[in-house]
């Protein structure tokens, strides 16, 4: 069989379960990914970005080439998670972008991205609107950031029923990519005998047409099970080459044209797998320079070679769940591996529970939309044009496309509150609230907090209060860890709540410690400033202010005014009134800074209540990442007190620990605590501070030796130092100035390469070879004999080819 009849296509599904607050609109810290600020972060780190430049290797382990992945296969990427990096990582935002304009050239006009419905639902599980709505908006979102209409879209958990592919070929979608055992039956396209498929998997290799009953098609590829199984699980990415074989032995002798394709999770090149995303370069570079076979994305393939077949699936079938969608509605026996004797009783109870308040939601948006819109469905399926660009003229602009009439600054904030409603009744369906093992886990509360925002604004535009039913019925879902998912939702969704008192609040709070102009945009929402005042004495800070809150997404504003007292440490009181008028205000402010000139803090207390309600906010109101950053502060000075404490251990007792060592007896665990914290502290401070001293590095590393110190793990030096290298090779200039530089560097990951520090050098290679390309291409020249010598030696520990 000739290479011009063999085609192979990888794709990868790249995504993240929604992780923003839901009143926030933006993911707050999350401690179990330190070093980073959250897992987004952290995968885009291990994942996303270096797929955009994946390394390939030569017999040495050397650096022969840096490459974008993304060019070279087929991807989605979940909407949810394009809408984060877009502005947390716009370097990997672009090249992604910049991958699929490559591939078109590469593969006959054909671009590699696929669309996805937006927010993540099992479409065969959704009510026929949601489904339209869903996939209008994957689509609309593909559109608005490759800039031309999608081939192909990913169904989540690639969940399908005859219904959803209605829909998708509907609004002009030509195919989807589904799993092996999701086939039922096949024929050639104009035989009248099907062949059943049974137990076994159908014929990966080629695509299939799908009639629907409308008399529309839509095109399927169903990928490879065995070679999935082993990216995912059997360590296939351990070796690129052995990877590309695998493809190889999926062709049969035959001279037909032959697809060996695959889905997987896309996180499995780099995350799920370290090094997976070279793993997977290897692969595209073996396969192309060996002529094993020809790379193609799915467009290309379909134009190619249009489907001879036709198929039947197993309707509502998924590639997650062998039982087809039950994952997600009941307790089919798909796990993560939870706890033992666990169960997943929960899950039916949850979905019905969530069936209800949709269907509660429904005619209340429907009546109260109707009144000032044309057409209240298709309003909610454009509604997306506002979410990706949610600005003033958008909103005016949307408003003027569906309103029957103008309407007032309330009934605009009704408007939009009616479609935040419908956008958090579908969230609320995000498949990785069924997925794991537990309804009180993070994902679950995840999707009961879409639930339960949806909730509060039925109530604000509607007056129907849902909330007291809502946790009847979710009490009916048992719970392994508490009495039920009503005990979870209590405990862990109903605090997160945030209204525009709980902003204004925050921003008293923090006013205390932070800066903040006239006009300051936080989260999701913006503050501008009537009135400021603080003072000092010592310790204590007084703040005292009135201020507008509006939010973004519905416009919707509260005027506050505010005093807060700090009386040092974690001790704020604060006041907080909507309704305080500008004579009253400047009469309390007058007062409550005489007495606080007069140190008269009981007075300031009381003038506090007087002007106040009884109700008070703390330090503790206010949101996770200003919190833990004030609490830092706060904690400074702790800090420092323990830094002199471990110091004195350290210097005071330094030559009774080398006596120690000396005598072969261990030396006592709290002077290698001590130990450990002053060196650590040093090193720190080396690379985030000042100049680099190579001295006090080498003097640093044959301390970590005497104590038999560990600094392989720890992440956030590892990470400090990779961004100060990255700092330094981006900072070099082509003149002989930088000779000390380049040796300093090279100096530096010597001895850190002896003490055995695991480094996140991805990035600063990227900047080396991407100098050195420059250089071979002529954009400049070496400056002389002794920078170019430093230059290569540089490039040779960062594990470049020169």
């Amino acid at each position: 069989m000739s290479k011009a009849n063999k085609y192979i296509c990888i794709h990868g599904h790249f995504y993240q379960p929604p992780r923003e607050n839901a009143w926030l609109e933006t993911v707050e810290i999350q401690d179990s990914a330190t070093p980073f600020h959250d897992w987004n972060e952290r995968i885009n780190f291990e994942c996303y970005a270096p797929n955009a430049a994946a390394r390939i290797l030569n017999k040495s382990d050397h650096i022969i080439d840096i490459v974008n992945n993304y060019s070279s296969i087929s991807f989605n990427f979940g909407p949810t998670l394009l809408s984060w990096m877009e502005k947390a990582s716009p370097e990997t935002y672009q090249l992604i972008l910049k991958a699929d304009k490559a591939s078109q050239k590469r593969f006959g006009g054909h671009g590699s991205a696929l669309a996805q419905v937006h927010s993540h639902l099992i479409l065969p599980l959704c009510n026929e609107r949601d489904k339209i709505t869903q996939t209008i908006w994957g689509i609309k979102d593909f559109e608005y950031r490759f800039g031309r209409k999608p081939e192909g879209i990913w169904l989540a958990e690639t969940a399908a029923n005859t219904e959803t592919l209605e829909v998708l070929a509907d609004q002009g979608i030509k195919f989807t990519i589904l799993a092996p055992r999701q086939g039922k039956a096949f024929r050639k396209i104009g035989e009248e005998g099907w062949a059943q498929l049974g137990h076994a998997a159908i014929d990966s290799r080629r695509p299939y047409l799908f009639k629907l009953p409308s008399g529309k098609s839509i095109a399927l590829f169903f990928y490879h099970g065995g070679i999935a199984q082993g990216v995912a699980f059997e360590g296939l990415l351990n070796n690129g080459i052995h990877f590309a074989n695998k493809f190889m032995e999926a062709f049969d002798g035959n001279n037909t044209p032959q697809l060996a394709h695959i889905a997987t999770d896309g996180e499995s090149y780099g995350h799920h797998h370290s090094r997976g995303e070279m793993a997977l370069a290897a692969c595209l570079r073996h396969i192309e320079e060996q002529q094993l076979a020809t790379i193609t994305n799915y467009g290309q393939y379909l134009e190619l070679f249009p489907p001879e077949y036709e198929v039947q699936i197993h309707e509502n079938s998924s590639w997650s769940c062998v039982h087809g969608v039950e994952r997600w509605q009941s307790n089919c026996g798909c796990n993560a591996g939870g706890g033992p004797g666990w169960n997943q009783e929960w899950r039916g109870p949850l979905r019905e529970a969530l069936d209800w308040l949709r269907d509660q939601l429904i005619p209340i948006y429907e009546k109260e939309a109707s009144i000032f819109l044309k057409d209240v469905w298709e309003t909610r399926n454009d509604y997306i044009d506002i979410l990706l660009d949610r600005n003033q003229n958008t909103i005016d602009q949307f408003l003027q496309k569906h309103h029957t009439r103008s309407l007032s600054a309330e009934e605009k904030t009704k408007v939009l509150r009616l479609l935040e409603m419908q956008r958090h009744a579908m969230l609320m369906y995000t498949s990785c609230g069924w997925f794991f093992d537990e309804i009180s886990g993070l994902e679950t509360n995840q999707i009961l907090q879409y639930a339960n925002r949806a909730i509060h604004y039925a109530w604000q535009v509607a007056e129907v209060d849902l909330h007291d039913e809502f946790i009847n019925r979710l009490k009916k879902a048992p719970s392994n860890v508490y009495n039920d998912g009503a005990s979870s939702y209590l405990e862990y969704v109903v605090p997160a709540r945030v209204t525009l008192d709980r902003v204004g609040m925050h921003y008293a709070a923090s006013s205390i410690f932070e800066e903040y102009p006239e006009h300051l945009e936080f989260f999701n929402y913006i503050a501008d400033s009537e009135a400021f005042y603080r003072l000092s004495a010592g310790k204590q800070k007084l703040a005292i202010g009135r201020t507008t809150v509006k939010s973004k997404t519905t416009l919707s504003t509260k005027h506050f005014s505010f005093a807060v007292l700090y009386l040092g440490q974690q001790h704020i009181i604060g006041n907080i009134s909507l309704d305080m008028k500008q004579t009253i205000f400047d009469e309390m402010s007058e007062r409550i800074q005489q007495a606080f000139q007069e140190t008269n803090l009981g007075g300031v207390i009381g003038i506090m209540q007087e002007y106040f309600d009884k109700e008070k906010f703390s330090i503790w109101h206010l949101f996770r990442d200003e919190k833990q950053k004030i609490l830092q502060l706060i904690t400074e000075q702790s800090k420092e007190q323990v830094e002199k404490a471990y110091r004195s251990i350290y210097n005071n007792n330094y030559q009774l620990m080398v006596g120690i060592s000396k005598s072969d007896i261990p030396v006592p665990e709290f002077y290698k605590t001590a130990a450990q914290f002053v060196i650590k502290r040093e090193l720190m401070a080396l690379f985030t501070n000042g100049s680099l001293n190579i001295r006090k590095l080498q003097h640093l590393y044959k301390e970590y030796q005497l104590w038999g110190l560990d600094i392989q793990n720890i992440q956030d030096f590892r990470l400090a130092v990779s961004n100060r290298i990255l700092k330094e090779i981006e900072s070099l200039e082509q003149t002989d100035d930088d000779i000390p530089k380049l040796i300093t560097i090279h100096t530096i990951l010597s001895v850190l390469e002896e003490v055995g520090a695991k480094l996140y050098l991805w990035q600063s290679q990227n900047a080396y070879f991407s100098l050195l390309n420059d250089q071979k291409a002529d954009s400049w020249d070496y400056p002389s004999e002794e920078w170019k010598e430093a230059f290569l030696n540089l490039g040779q520990i960062l594990g470049i080819e020169v």
